[in-house]
């Protein structure tokens, strides 16, 4: 008697397993795929100064602050493909890429690293930052040069030559673009071209010789 109930029972119990399994898949297939960040830096922060906020992909927030408080970043932390990088009022930060590519970012800035592939051989290279608020300098590198680099900004989508440019966003979404000329490490504005003098020569005095 006792090995029929037994044998019973374990029957009910694979039955039992057996429903179960489909509906625990269900469920697993049921949740959001979670986007992991890549592994392999793109590049690294060379400066910071103030509030800056690097939010990696898997929702992991680091903050980079040069009072180098513990478990704040520091220069040389890396920054990863899909971050979005956040300054403060008070906050600049300065970037590399593997490519030689770096911008700076000035106070209450916002740009998210989009898309980046580089390979020193390759012939597919690209970039693509998008600036939502704040000034932006880039100094482009090697994707400029053998791939297809963008900076994307509320009003327009620029494609990146080996220039440098610059970027003012303002709080009213105008969005204001220059190009700046390198001089060794230093960046500056174009000179601004200086106004002509005005002729003068109809304001001049007539010398009448009297008696001459």
């Amino acid at each position: 008697m006792c090995r029929p109930t037994i044998a019973a029972l374990a029957t009910g119990l694979v039955l039992a397993l057996a429903n179960f399994v489909p509906v625990q898949a269900q469920i697993d297939s049921a949740k959001p795929a979670v986007a992991s960040p890549s592994s392999k830096p793109i590049g690294k922060v060379v400066a910071a100064t103030g509030s800056v906020t690097i939010e990696h992909a898997a929702a992991v927030v680091v903050q980079a602050n040069v009072s180098g408080e513990p478990g704040r970043a520091k220069t040389g932390d890396p920054v990863y493909l899909g971050d979005v990088v956040l300054t403060g009022a008070d906050g600049r930060v300065g970037i590399n890429f593997t490519d030689g590519s770096s911008f700076n970012l000035s106070n209450n800035a916002r740009i998210e690293l989009d898309q980046y592939v580089y390979e020193p051989a390759g012939k597919s290279n690209a970039t693509l930052f998008n600036l939502a608020r704040g000034t932006f300098t880039l100094v482009a590198g090697n994707v400029a040069k053998t791939g297809d680099m963008k900076v994307d900004t509320p009003v327009a989508t620029l494609g990146i030559r080996g220039t440098t440019p610059h970027i003012e966003i303002s709080d009213d979404g105008s969005v204001k673009f220059s190009t700046l000329i390198e001089e060794g490490k230093l960046l500056k504005k174009p000179p601004t071209p200086a106004a002509p003098k005005p002729d003068r020569r109809a304001d001049r005095r007539l010398n009448i010789c009297r008696g001459c």
